[in-house]
């Protein structure tokens, strides 16, 4: 369970369930004759005709259970002399055609009890997290009393009047002859134990949880908050578990490394623990930072620093030096003050803070200005498996990875390669970065790009500029494939066009995108050149676990046939006994399932996933081989001014996109990069979601062969180099003249080599 949405929670019950003890309770407090009239009270009728004509108006109504059934049941709540009318007459005849039974049994089940319980049972789930026949005398006194005022006797709302309903009603049964008085004065002692229970959630994903409901709505309408619907997502629960703790681990780094911006708020010091509390209680937690307030500091001749802290909960903790030490002041996202030497030049009594809990104790933290999303697919038919769309959704429910549009920059930069390898480029094509100014008619001025690091290193190969991220290098390339042709090609992976720039900074990355988009863009290299959709729903039932919607994904499935109606076929025939094995017809598998579209060749798919695998192996994502895989492939992205950093990364069955920045772009500061702050999320999701998976190791299709080259040049290498590598190329492509042996080869085998 990750979420429930609704306007009323109602588990329905028989007769036989109601424990008498309530039936009692409910008499005593609403109708004590319900099983001796007919249905109407002529003694409360006259008192209600009564108030009607001295005042205009009808304030207690005078009604029985009979009649509060007819009207919750068939009538409007306006209190007007037409509708009692009409109330007296249906239920003289309810009382005709109904039981008493009968009539009780429809009167618990539809009455409101607050919050939005409606029905008994529902009510003792909500207060008390247990079913109606496991209540106590004094519970079951509770819940009788909220029929007449659901808000103003609610035990939450307000104990006081809750407690004082509740006693009164006990005195009644006492009265009636119900309980005896040492029954009474026994539940009347009992102290208010009643509290919220709502659904048991067992995930934390609230940003899936809301795109499920908002895609429910649109297929169903408002009829999903009443007809007691169920919907299964694709989520998988250790991925998301995964997923959150890798980006709130990822950003609570982020803030370590940029310092400590002070208290929250500043409260008066000489305020008492439970004024405290009671403003502490009014500050929610974010993830997993809770609000504390400081109590004491130590003295700056003190042996131990140290500060104690009240938390919500009442509870008086301790941090000690470790915990704080590393709150240096932030200054900017490039500058931080001197450390601290004291606990009291980081922290004074009244400072409202935050705290984090870890496996050394209590620590200071800050809720982070910075924000990420992370998303991962299947690469087989795109099922969401994990979702972050912030570092909260209590704090703001903006959802980044489906809402937020940013640059990629780098990271987009394997879509122009792969453009290219479809045109004729191969791993070993010769670009020269060198410094260039391009007159571009779509562009403002004349634009001078440059690598990130200011250096021109001349003639580089296709492999090295992509996992070495060469600005230069990916201009060329474009300009060479043209931009109109390269769009045409990029946007098959699904990406807007009105979101991609028309002139040469595509190459670097200039386009529009979501981490949802970039992440089934590269669902593509991953799985052999298949085109998904991404989808978060699996199915959905009513309360009678009836199907009404079933996911029908675009799937990979090589050498299939897409045959529906063949295996609906089959279903009736087995359900015959007419077995019939359809599995294979002709050699070539049947599924009822769409089958994805190709839309790059298997030839391309391998070299650009091929050449991304050195991105991690020796380029810009070698953190990730900590991971001690060798399936793994991605590409890191910065852009300018280091307003955004990201990686997107996958093996064969898995792809995940991280994204880093401020909902308001502003640099993130001069040494965060992609590799620095989106990287090392993607490799504790990565970490955690691959856990117990095996490789998926690479294989090359048919029409690829790998040949020794040259490095410098691209050409086949010369008999007896020695610092020659390993390529791998389309056969048709294989270079076919050798480097020309210059000077004295030095004897030594490149660490280059790729097999």
């Amino acid at each position: 369970m990750i979420a429930e949405f609704g306007e009323k929670r109602r588990v329905p019950i028989n007769y036989d369930q109601i424990p008498e003890p309530f039936v009692q309770a409910i008499l005593a407090a609403e109708d004590s004759r319900y099983f001796d009239h007919g249905g109407i009270d002529f003694k409360g009728l006259a008192r209600a005709a009564f108030q009607l004509a001295s005042t205009g108006r009808i304030k207690t109504g005078g009604s029985t259970i009979t009649m509060q059934v007819a009207r919750n049941y068939l009538l409007t709540l306006e209190r007007t002399f037409i509708r009692k009318f009409k109330e007296i007459i249906l239920s003289l005849q309810m009382e005709q055609q109904l039981s008493k039974k009968e009539i009780l049994e429809l009167y618990v089940n539809k009455i409101y009890l607050g919050n939005r319980a409606y029905g008994i049972q529902a009510a003792a789930n909500v207060y008390y997290g247990r079913d109606i026949g496991q209540l106590t005398l004094a519970e079951l006194a509770m819940i009788a009393g909220l029929p007449k005022a659901p808000s103003a006797y609610n035990p939450l709302a307000n104990p006081p009047r809750a407690l004082e309903r509740r006693n009164w009603i006990l005195a009644r049964m006492q009265k009636l002859g119900y309980i005896d008085a040492s029954q009474m004065t026994e539940a009347q002692q009992a102290p208010i134990t009643a509290a919220y229970h709502g659904a048991d959630i067992e995930l934390y994903a609230p940003y899936i949880a809301e795109m499920v409901r908002s895609d429910l709505l649109s297929r169903f309408g408002e009829s999903i908050y009443i007809d007691g619907f169920n919907a299964y997502t694709t989520i998988r629960s250790t991925d998301q578990q995964a997923a959150n703790q890798a980006v709130v681990k990822g950003l609570m780094a982020y803030e370590l490394r940029h310092g400590y911006r002070g208290a929250e708020q500043k409260w008066d010091a000489s305020l008492t623990k439970p004024q405290y509390l009671d403003k502490l209680r009014q500050i929610p937690s974010y993830a997993s930072l809770e609000p504390a307030v400081v109590l004491a500091v130590s003295d700056e001749k003190a042996e131990k620093q140290r500060a104690g802290l009240l938390l919500r909960n009442g509870e008086v903790v301790e941090l000690d030096w470790d915990g704080i030490s590393w709150a240096r002041t932030f200054k900017s996202v490039n500058s931080r003050g001197p450390a601290p030497t004291h606990a009291s030049q980081v922290l004074a009594a009244g400072d409202l803070v935050r705290v984090l809990m870890t496996d050394n104790g209590w620590v200071l933290r800050q809720i982070p200005r910075v924000q990420s999303a992370l998303v991962s697919l299947s690469t087989k038919d795109g099922a969401v498996r994990a979702l972050v769309g912030g570092f909260s959704f209590q704090q703001s429910k903006f959802n980044r990875v489906v809402q937020g549009t940013r640059q990629p920059g780098s990271n987009f930069k394997p879509f122009v390669y792969t453009a290219a390898l479809a045109s004729g480029f191969t791993p070993a094509s010769i670009i020269n970065d060198a410094p260039v100014v391009f007159e571009d008619k779509n562009l403002e001025s004349s634009w001078r790009p440059e690598n990130y690091s200011k250096e021109f290193f001349g003639p580089t190969r296709f492999r090295e500029a992509l996992y070495k991220s060469r600005n230069l290098v990916s201009i060329r390339i474009l300009r060479t494939l043209g931009v109109k042709p390269t769009l045409d090609y990029i946007q098959r992976f699904g990406f807007d066009g009105a979101r991609l720039p028309n002139n040469l900074s595509l190459a670097l990355g200039s386009a529009d995108v979501t981490p949802l988009e970039l992440a089934t863009g590269y669902a593509v290299f991953a799985n052999g050149g298949y085109k998904v959709e991404p989808y978060w729903l699996e199915r959905v039932t009513d309360r009678a676990g009836e199907e009404l919607f079933k996911a029908q994904p675009l799937t990979v499935c090589e050498g299939c046939i897409y045959a529906p109606e063949v295996m609906a076929g089959e279903e009736q025939a087995e359900s015959e006994s007419e077995i019939v094995d359809l599995s294979l017809q002709g050699g070539e598998a049947l599924t009822s399932l769409p089958l994805a579209p190709r839309i790059i060749d298997e030839q391309t798919a391998y070299l650009i996933n091929n050449i991304m695998q050195d991105v991690i192996k020796r380029g810009t994502g070698r953190k990730a081989a900590k991971l001690g895989r060798n399936d793994l492939a991605g590409k890191t992205g910065t852009t300018n001014d280091l307003k955004d950093a990201w990686f997107s990364g996958f093996n064969r069955n898995l792809v995940a996109s991280v994204w880093v920045g401020f909902d308001q772009p502003q640099t993130l500061g001069r040494s965060e990069f992609g590799s620095t702050a989106a990287l090392p999320i993607w490799i504790d999701y990565m970490e955690q979601a691959l856990q117990g998976e095996p490789e998926a190791p690479l294989i090359p299709p048919q029409g690829i062969v790998s040949v020794r080259i040259d490095p410098e040049t691209g050409l086949l290498a010369y008999p007896g180099q020695k610092n020659a590598i390993f390529e791998v190329f389309r056969k048709e492509d294989v270079p076919t003249a050798a480097a020309v042996r210059q000077g004295v080869s030095t004897g030594q085998v490149s660490s280059e080599e790729l097999f």
